[in-house]
């Protein structure tokens, strides 16, 4: 009787010691889940300078890019001024003292200046290509969100409209940044885990999520649309608020609506997009897409060797994929394939696939991305700019239908209806 006493004791101290404080634990623990708290840390972003210590070729060739250098302060960066501001013109009513941030540099610099906490745009925007200064002022019936704001430059702050996508975690309470311009956390989400631990898993790497997310990192900036949730906080945002890269887009973002057989301001009447900066809502509509093919198996964000940062200069890009014994690849020569010189502008795949029709400044286009071809046919039918006549611009799209009728070596009917 004593020894079993002895050891009941023992066994007592023993669940004392060692089991009640593994309860309690997982009491504990279940009292944070059931609360919404979570014992583990919660990333912060940290800035792009604290990648450069272990990253530095990247950081380096990233820098160097118009990613890294879309918002510029004149005053720190006096190169960075492309539109004169030596010479008086009617058009130009401010003076580069007024200016807070000079925005761009390909094809259109616009001008930005502070006013509080708030940046406003001024009302004039340089034609990088022209050299000629423009009027700037987005028009009634245009973008979705002028409803929502004054007539006047000075009624419309960039916070909502624009800074989102011009910086790292723009807070929309305070109207401060992380850093400006699309820094490494814009598209790796917040680093403040991996700086102090570098690992895989804490930190995102767009290259290893699904095609889906991986696009919605470029996506969430090079598309048109509006939150789900707007307004916010009586805003009306043209960026998608919340988003952080790895989580899906459209929990927050709704892309602009397709309107089969309408022209509008944002698309033609095929869905090819009209303007600029809606590469992603192009590039959704594509076979490229649901193929799973991402924005940077193409585009090189990490370095400005190649135009828009191209993973390789012309056909190359394409040709690395559409090779002879792919299904969609080429059975035959480039200059066969496109009927026009080899190494001449209309054999390059993006003169046909990706025509320069969406407009991003007055007479300045990029290319769309659908990679649909646009036939003649089309442009008879609803406008569309078709890639044949655009180039050939003396001459008809009935030529340009005969010509294609002629090619022996694609599919008459899906060259020419």
């Amino acid at each position: 009787m004593e020894g079993f006493r002895r050891e009941t004791l023992i066994g007592s101290e023993y669940a004392r010691v060692t089991i009640w404080p593994l309860v309690f634990g997982f009491l504990a623990s279940l009292l944070l889940i059931t609360t919404g708290q979570s014992q583990e840390p919660q990333a912060h972003f940290v800035g792009s300078e604290s990648c450069r210590k272990c990253h530095a070729g990247v950081y380096n060739g990233w820098k160097q890019t118009r990613m890294a250098n879309v918002v510029r302060d004149p005053k720190l960066y006096t190169d960075a001024v492309l539109g004169d501001f030596t010479h008086p013109d009617p058009v130009r009513t401010f003076g580069l003292d007024q200016v807070a941030f000079v925005y761009g540099s390909r094809w259109k610099q616009r001008y930005f200046t502070k006013r509080g906490d708030d940046y406003f745009p001024l009302p004039a925007q340089w034609d990088v290509k022209k050299g000629k200064w423009l009027p700037y002022h987005v028009e009634a019936g245009t973008d979705w969100w002028v409803p929502f704001y004054g007539p006047s430059n000075f009624d419309r702050p960039t916070g909502p409209t624009c800074d989102g996508c011009h910086s790292v975690n723009y807070d929309i309470q305070t109207r401060q940044v992380t850093e400006w311009n699309v820094g490494c956390e814009k598209c790796h989400g917040p680093g403040s885990l991996h700086v102090q631990h570098p690992t895989k898993s804490n930190i995102i790497n767009p290259a290893n999520l699904d095609y889906v997310r991986g696009n919605d990192v470029c996506i969430q900036c090079h598309s048109q649309g509006q939150p789900l949730n707007n307004p916010i906080d009586g805003k009306y945002y043209d960026w998608p608020v919340g988003f952080v890269p790895g989580s899906r887009l459209a929990d927050y973002w709704n892309l602009e609506e397709l309107k089969p057989g309408t022209t509008n301001f944002y698309h033609y009447a095929d869905l090819t997009a009209h303007k600029n900066r809606m590469q992603g809502n192009d590039f959704v509509q594509s076979t490229m897409y649901h193929r799973q093919i991402r924005c940077f198996d193409c585009h090189q964000v990490h370095s400005n060797q190649n135009t828009a940062n191209l993973v390789a200069v012309g056909n190359a890009v394409c040709l690395s994929c559409h090779t002879k014994d792919n299904a969609a690849g080429l059975k035959g020569t480039v200059s066969e394939h496109t009927h026009h010189a080899e190494g001449s502008s209309g054999s390059q795949c993006v003169a046909c696939h990706m025509p320069k029709i969406e407009q991003t400044i007055k007479d300045n286009f990029v290319h769309a991305h659908t990679f649909r071809f646009i036939t003649p046919a089309e442009t008879d039918q609803s406008g569309i700019p078709n890639p044949c006549t655009s180039c050939h611009t003396d001459k008809s799209t009935s030529w340009a239908t005969n010509q294609l009728r002629s090619w022996s070596t694609t599919s008459p009917w899906r060259m020419t209806q």
